[in-house]
């Protein structure tokens, strides 16, 4: 172990530090995808909620052609406004937020035929 000094808002700390094999150290994070997996349903696709949040914004309305990639929809979680994209090619058929609604992770936010 090593022992540094740190300085932290003019403030001395002395910490000590364990060397780690690079074998241990080596874990590599996988962030959540923007966009969650479709649910099949009898009238279309359902696009999910990837997480807990706010709907800031829906950009698409029933009748809208979108494209696999397309935001659909901002939702903020954790102060951090994230595109919500379609996962495939097709044409919305029913929009089951608003803007300002709060939605859980896994909730169904529209169907695209």
């Amino acid at each position: 172990m090593k022992v540094y000094k740190v300085k932290v808002n003019g403030k001395v700390y002395e910490v000590e530090l364990e060397a780690v094999s690079e074998q241990a150290g080596s874990i590599a994070a996988n962030p959540a995808p923007a966009a969650a997996a479709p649910v099949a349903s009898g009238e279309g696709q359902e696009v999910v909620a990837p997480m807990q949040g706010t709907i800031l914004d829906v950009k698409v309305k029933a009748g809208d052609a979108v494209k696999k990639g397309q935001v659909v929809a901002i939702l903020e979680a954790m102060k951090l406004e994230n595109e919500v994209v379609s996962p495939f090619d097709g044409v919305v058929k029913n929009v089951l937020v608003s803007k300002g609604q709060k939605v859980n992770n896994g909730e169904k936010l529209l169907i695209i035929g």
